[in-house]
């Protein structure tokens, strides 16, 4: 008789332990930022949002080069990520995907009493703290196997930058865990129906294709952070499903 799989062994907690962490982290840092919240000067808030936007461009522009690294056939991941980006904008945009997770920012704002730049932190925090390779392979291997290192890095990463939000944008921040229980809990339990298609998230061409198109996207926080640009990031996230199923059709094609 078989040994029962590593899977199937996990309990729901073992495989979620991640996000649960990550989430106490976020609402940790959220209760810290708020205490200091109306005691910094518009000059040291409007710093360190500029520090935050400043970091964000670097953290994505190294996102980005995930995309140098995922191939299929003749064709290079930055045309297959230039594809994705463009054809998920465009059902992104047509399912109004940014406006919606505005209204539920707002949804939340009227219910929870919030006040001042509510829906804006949530709809920052919940972009920046889901999208990134720590995230997606963080999940996969806590789906996988209940390693929650990566993850417990990412919660600590998240917690710090909670303070800086929350301090700035308010309790909207804290409200991201609610995309982040749905999200990372999603794909950790998802995670189980991969075993055998994904062994090493690490170095699969997908995730590093994925990774590439969240990095631009990442990119587009920085900006939007900067007041360079208004850019409706949540019209792409489409993308991060296109990019790994276009990676494997051209596949398919090219043989």
């Amino acid at each position: 008789m078989a040994a029962p799989s590593l899977v199937a062994t996990l309990t729901v907690w073992d495989r979620t332990s991640g996000t649960w962490i990550n989430i106490i982290t976020v609402l940790l840092g959220t209760l810290l930022g708020l205490s200091i919240r109306g005691r910094l000067p518009q000059t040291i808030q409007q710093v360190i949002t500029q520090g935050l936007g400043l970091f964000t461009l670097f953290l994505g522009l190294t996102l980005a080069n995930s995309m140098l690294k995922a191939k299929a056939g003749p064709i290079d991941g930055i045309i297959l990520g230039l594809l994705a980006l463009v054809i998920g904008g465009v059902i992104g945009e047509s399912l109004n995907l940014d406006d919606r997770l505005t209204n539920l920012g707002d949804w939340l704002k009227e219910r929870c009493r919030g006040t001042g730049r509510f829906t804006e932190g949530f709809v920052i925090s919940s972009l920046l703290f889901c999208i990134g390779p720590i995230t997606i392979v963080g999940c996969l291997n806590n789906g996988l196997s209940g390693n929650n290192n990566l993850l417990t890095v990412k919660s600590v990463m998240d917690g710090l930058a909670a303070i800086a939000f929350s301090s700035i944008y308010g309790i909207g921040v804290g409200f991201s865990t609610i995309p982040i229980l749905i999200y990372q809990g999603g794909l950790s339990l998802f995670a189980g129906l991969l075993t055998q298609t994904l062994p090493d998230p690490t170095i699969d061409p997908r995730i590093q294709l994925i990774s590439g198109v969240g990095g631009l996207m990442v990119l587009g926080i920085g900006f939007n952070l900067l007041e360079l640009a208004r850019l409706r990031v949540s019209s792409f996230l489409p993308a991060l499903i296109l990019a790994p199923a276009l990676l494997t059709l051209v596949r398919m094609i090219t043989g």
